[in-house]
């Protein structure tokens, strides 16, 4: 037992031998930092900029003879093509290696970006930098409530709603955390205490690693989890210019997952990962993909991940058996149809706004002019509630002002507990909730189907009480 501690007092343990393997590279981080804190925030994105396309020249030379390479194989006899594909996999491990070389090159700055972003958004209500296409592209969204554009400026804020909760940044990096995103950065595994910031750790590595454009997965044990901390991490990588999405919020095999998958930050469950991939080895053709070619994750609750006890499983496939009771092929055309009248409308209120908004600009008469804005800035609001997604409105958004003045009418109709909301909302047929992710049909739908049917009690309840006395007759 003594000789035991005697070697541990002269070589050390295997914690303390990794802690001084690690230290140098804290340290590294420490002597970048003051460098970067000194920078504006237009130079630190800036040097985000540099850094990335330093780590994705990296690779460019293999990536681009890999490109030639699978050109070619179409056009080549079958049984040559092995060799070609000996030498893509020789030049994706070049690759490889040369990002990697890379990535430990400009990890003291990276690490240190992130650091002084998390800084930033903590000792700053608003973090002001010229705004970008990416920039106006956030902004045009109505779930990133962290930006707003005015001119040629883009304003991010240090509060937004993550996980359904209004949240304020309020964390910077420590040693502890700069210790821990090495280790994970490294492929190992970080065990770490409640309350030390796991999920702040991550932000390190995942942005580091996203660096490269090749994708990073962040595996998370639920889709809460998922979502929460795709909205709550998401800021501060998207200062930064890269893009963030998470596969919980779509459907499985859908275009709007295979834009998730193609984001630079990809936050999913393990189930849904796991199911993506299981998907897409039955794939016939390359365009069912879902997934790309895996590069770099992080998993969250490593312990409880690994544990698989075979809870969800996945039916691929297996027979539907249709029953007497067909509603769905009975009312999905009706429910088409409505969709295309309100569709039809969206558009007309959507030219309506513009115009009203456009003419009340060159109007004189204060009166006159508040007057055409309020009815402009409703007409806009009952085409985003009619239609979110339309691209001409999306678009129309991200004009400066329109986005401000659509969310104040908003205000307006959501005080006193939605008590002027039903007028807003009177001329659609149907109210579509984006952070509700709910589409509720109104009285002017509920009518319209109703009307289409021939049934004018097809959305009244019946009383049991007089049919129960009924049959009772």
């Amino acid at each position: 037992m003594n000789f035991t501690k005697l070697l541990k007092a002269l070589f050390g343990d295997k914690s303390t031998r990794d802690m001084k393997l690690i230290q140098p590279y804290v340290e590294k981080i420490k002597e970048a930092y003051p460098a970067i804190k000194e920078l504006s925030n237009d130079e630190l994105r800036a040097k985000t900029k540099e850094i990335r396309q330093y780590v994705q020249d990296a690779g460019k030379q293999q990536r681009e003879e890999i490109n030639k390479l699978r050109e070619s194989i179409e056009g080549t006899p079958i049984d040559e093509r092995e060799s070609i594909f000996n030498k893509i996999d020789k030049l994706e491990k070049e690759a490889l290696d040369n990002y990697e070389r890379a990535l430990d090159e400009v990890m003291p700055i990276a690490f240190s970006i992130v650091k002084d972003t998390a800084r930033r958004f903590t000792e700053n209500e608003e973090t002001i930098v010229t705004a970008n296409d990416f920039d106006r592209e956030l902004a045009a969204d109505p779930q990133k409530d962290f930006i707003t554009i005015d001119g040629d400026k883009a304003i991010y804020h240090n509060h937004w709603t993550a996980g359904g909760n209004d949240l304020k940044w309020e964390m910077v990096h420590y040693d502890v955390q700069l210790f821990g995103g090495t280790v994970l950065h490294q492929g190992k595994i970080a065990e770490m205490a409640t309350g030390e910031g796991k999920t702040l750790v991550a932000t390190l590595p995942v942005f580091l690693n996203a660096l490269t454009g090749n994708g990073v997965h962040v595996v998370t044990v639920n889709d809460y989890l998922a979502k929460r901390d795709s909205e709550w991490m998401g800021p501060l990588y998207e200062f930064n210019g890269l893009s963030v999405d998470c596969i919980d919020k779509h459907q499985p095999n859908s275009p709007e997952r295979r834009r998730a998958y193609q984001a630079d930050i990809t936050f999913g469950t393990n189930n849904e990962f796991g199911f993506d991939y299981l998907r897409d080895n039955m794939a016939v053709s390359p365009a069912d993909l879902v997934q790309r070619k895996h590069n770099y994750a992080i998993v969250d609750e490593v312990d409880s991940v690994l544990i698989d006890d075979a809870r969800t499983p996945l039916i691929i496939s297996g027979p539907v058996p249709k029953g007497d009771d067909q509603m769905f092929e009975e009312y999905q055309p009706l429910v088409q149809k409505l969709f295309e009248v309100q569709r039809k409308q969206a558009t007309e209120l959507l030219a309506d706004a513009r115009s009203k908004i456009s003419r009340a600009a060159n109007t004189k008469d204060e009166k006159e002019r508040q007057a055409m804005v309020e009815e402009g800035f409703l007409a806009l609001y009952r085409s985003y509630k009619a239609l979110p997604k339309n691209k001409a409105l999306i678009k129309f958004l991200s004009e400066d002002g329109i986005k401000s003045g659509m969310l104040k009418t908003e205000e307006f109709y959501m005080a006193n507990n939605n008590r002027e909301m039903p007028k807003a909302v009177e001329p659609l047929y149907f109210v579509t909730d984006e952070k509700m992710n709910s589409c509720d049909l109104t009285d002017k739908g509920a009518a319209w189907l109703a009307k289409e049917v021939n049934d004018d009690k097809l959305f009244v309840l019946p009383d049991i009480t007089t049919q129960l006395s009924q049959l009772e007759k």
